[in-house]
């Protein structure tokens, strides 16, 4: 009776209050809900024991997912005699199925002599601010993980905060750099007016975006692609500024290889002659890098005395360095050939000079024709290079160009002697493939080889050169299912016309 008196008395006050308050007699029966708490938790009073109140309120701990043992509840505690202060519970129920955080503080209540006769528990919805502080943390999070770098600096410049990712890229330790100002990582590279002009897009609350040379502590230099964004308050005063910035160094180094490469692949390719007009000959090349530049090498030179050089050569590997050494081989027999000297004597030399040049991993195979366009004989040197061949006009190979000698700059003194004349006439082709021809792959890596490059030539060798030398790289390019070439692909065909 005293329990429900002192209830009345100050049921109004309350009433009045802005948190949500429970008060429960010795058993555990519930007495009295103000409206408030009623609200937060979408139901009012039940008649449950306190083993109930789990399950019937939808108490929960704040991961939202274990129940909240009721008699762990700060309620149930009170009734023990227990204070308990700022306990987190979640609270999930029919009535609040999106679910509500509440903040609790419990008391026991007693009477005059001190004899427990109840308990209190207040609570407020604190769902907001727990959302924040959960987007706060993940967000903190993700700019702790990042791997981009992260500075959050003051009005004035002075730098509050790294990230570790800015530690890992520059060196520095945040101890090291909190206090300071960004202007550490200065490279020199930038003139004041660039800086001039940072400061100037920042002063007017704009973001600026950019790419900056920088310094780390170890004095190594990087490229950073850099946004820094001023951030305001809630009456539009710029109070930081946070900027993120990531290391593009290894990309600008790439755009710089890849630039010169072009140039590199351009030039070349301006080396490459598809064709050369001949009276009585069709002759025409064609050479696919696998990659910007080449390590193949074809060529057709008309030589003072009137006879004509068909080369084609080929560095054991590809890219840049190859393409280095064949430019420098395309040089050396361009300016003997030149002289008059004899292709033997052109070889000899030339291998002399690779072998001194070159380590012992690289050299060069090549294979050089010289044809006289008046009498239709050629003759052949083959150092090291797959088999070429003349197919007659009715489609029967009547001469492999076999290798007789080892590759140029790989042995010392070596000589080069040229075959024995081979007459030819009408319709007889010749044929030279490097081995990106023959040692392409499918997906079951079978190689596309010799017998299938023959019997392409054979199948076309009514068409121009020029076609044919399509069709046989297309032919390629069937086998290995459009796969990026491993290995740089070379063909040269000539024909033997009526004049």
């Amino acid at each position: 009776m005293i329990f429900q008196e002192n209830l009345t008395t100050v049921g109004t006050l309350l009433d009045s209050l802005t948190e949500g308050v429970i008060v429960a007699d010795r058993s555990g029966q519930l007495r009295y809900f103000n409206p408030v708490a009623e609200e937060i938790l979408g139901v009012g009073v039940q008649d449950v024991s306190p083993e109930e109140w789990t399950t019937t309120y939808g108490c929960y701990y704040p991961d939202r997912i274990t129940p909240f043992p009721s008699e762990d509840l700060p309620l149930a505690r009170a009734l023990k005699g227990e204070e308990v202060c700022d306990e987190l519970l979640y609270i999930k129920n029919s009535m609040r199925p999106e679910g509500v955080f509440i903040k609790l503080a419990a008391s026991p209540m007693r009477d005059e002599s001190g004899n427990l006769t109840g308990g209190t528990v207040t609570f407020r919805d604190v769902t907001e601010s727990v959302n924040n502080e959960h987007e706060i943390r993940r967000l903190s999070k993700a700019v702790e993980q990042t791997a981009d770098s992260v500075v959050i600096t003051d009005v004035d410049g002075m730098i509050e905060y790294v990230n570790p990712a800015f530690e890992s890229t520059t060196g520095y330790a945040s101890d090291e750099v909190l206090g300071k100002k960004p202007g550490i990582l200065k490279s020199g590279h930038h003139d004041q007016s660039f800086y001039q002009e940072l400061w100037s897009t920042l002063r007017r609350a704009e973001p600026y975006r950019g790419s900056v040379l920088n310094k780390k502590k170890n004095g190594e230099l990087y490229w950073s692609q850099q946004t820094i964004t001023p951030m305001k308050n809630q009456i539009g005063e710029v109070t930081n500024f946070v900027s993120v910035a990531r290391d593009i160094t290894d990309f600008i180094e790439r755009q710089k290889i890849e630039a010169r490469l072009q140039v590199a692949r351009e030039i070349q390719q301006r080396l490459y002659h598809e064709s050369i007009t001949v009276p009585g000959l069709d002759i025409a090349g064609a050479s696919y890098p696998a990659e910007e530049t080449n390590g193949d090498y074809y060529d057709f030179l008309r030589t003072p005395d009137g006879k004509v050089w068909i080369i084609l050569g080929d560095v054991c590997s590809h890219g840049l360095g190859a393409a280095l050494i064949m430019t420098q081989t395309r040089a050396f027999i361009h300016a003997l050939a030149m002289a008059g000297i004899e292709p033997g004597v052109v070889l000899e030399r030339l291998n002399q000079e690779l072998v001194k040049d070159l380590d012992p991993l690289h050299y060069v195979t090549l294979v050089l024709i010289r044809l006289d366009p008046e009498s239709r004989i050629m003759e052949y040197v083959n150092a090291g290079h797959p088999s070429g061949c003349i197919m007659n006009a009715a489609g029967y190979v009547s001469h492999e160009l076999g290798s007789v000698r080892v590759p140029l700059g790989f042995l010392p003194d070596q000589d080069y002697p040229m075959s024995e004349p081979i007459q030819l006439g009408t319709g007889d082709l010749i044929a030279l493939v490097s081995d990106g021809v023959l040692e392409a792959e499918n997906d079951s890596e079978v190689q596309f080889g010799e017998e299938c490059a023959l019997e392409i030539i054979r199948e076309c060798r009514a068409e121009n050169a020029k076609d044919i030398v399509d069709w046989i790289y297309e032919s390629v390019q069937d086998h290995s299912a459009g796969s990026p070439p491993e290995d740089d692909i070379t063909a040269i065909v000539c024909k033997i016309e009526d004049y």
